[in-house]
């Protein structure tokens, strides 16, 4: 019978001593999550573009901070090596960054926005897989890898063309990825979620709807009554980083090709004929 390292679960601290490297960890559901790792014990490597918010962000949790384009191959590799170099391995790779893109027809795409769009959701996850597994097979760590993928990957009519290509690639990837790197102990999975009210989402919102002082507060309103089987609940940046820290986890050890969909069950049922129920 295998044994069980349990050093973790003599802590509430869920991810003691482990680092993690968080791409797009400056604001929105990246921030949430770099805070709520360190919370549990982790040190975080902030990598994004936002300078300013990123670096005190990172002050502010005793992390780290580098400027990190996801397109270029060699800016996630050098967060990659900033961990090592700092903490000596490489425990959690969160691959978060992303873009929403332009929408419009299928029929008017421009496709450099489209391929500008996959160099940043699809290429910066697959640079940050890649170097992630290096690292970690190196190190002989095991490790957890976690991309951001979205609704939009598995329900239709969600998000623009190239964002659900996108975002669809993503699972793909984590799924192929989940399978070679299993004989290191390096678990792949995916977090896909709806309807959280992140500058992204609120921003699509207030172009399309021609409402530019749009709240968050009015997103979420919206996705408790008509986006989600739980009625009167929203989502949140924070039920995301708790998914996220749950796959980075000990608690997740037997997870790995795997796409935690957090949406209060609107992409898998209806509530439109409730009245059978009565």
């Amino acid at each position: 019978m295998e044994a069980r390292d349990d050093t973790n679960k003599l802590s509430s601290k869920r991810l003691t001593g482990k680092v993690a490297v968080i791409t797009g960890g400056a604001r929105g559901i990246g921030a949430a999550t770099a805070k709520l790792f360190a919370e549990n014990g982790a040190h975080i490597v902030i990598a994004d573009i936002l300078d300013e918010l990123g670096a005190a962000l990172a002050s502010t949790i005793g992390g780290r901070y580098i400027h990190c384009d996801v397109t270029k191959e060699e800016d996630v590799e050098s967060a990659v090596r900033l961990a090592v170099s700092w903490k000596g391995q490489l425990d959690i790779m969160f691959n978060n960054a992303g873009i929403s893109g332009s929408g419009g027809s299928i029929t008017s795409l421009n496709m450099e926005d489209v391929k500008f769009l996959l160099s940043v959701n699809l290429n910066g996850i697959l640079h940050g897989i890649k170097h992630a597994a290096k690292a970690m097979i190196e190190g002989q760590r095991k490790g957890s890898i976690i991309c951001t993928s979205s609704s939009a990957a598995i329900m239709g009519g969600l998000a623009s063309h190239a964002y659900s290509l996108s975002k669809e690639a993503i699972i793909g990837l984590a799924r192929s990825t989940a399978c070679e790197l299993g004989k290191h102990g390096i678990r792949v999975n995916c977090i896909s979620p709806h309807g959280v009210p992140s500058e992204m989402l609120v921003n699509a919102y207030r172009k399309y709807l021609g409402k530019a002082d749009m709240k968050p507060e009015e997103v979420c309103k919206m996705v408790r009554d008509s986006g989600s089987l739980l009625r009167g609940r929203s989502a949140s940046i924070e039920d995301v980083a708790q998914a996220a820290l749950f796959l980075a986890s000990e608690e997740a050890g037997f997870i790995t090709a795997h796409n935690l969909v957090i949406d209060g069950g609107y992409t898998t049922g209806t509530s439109s004929m409730s009245f059978i129920y009565q």
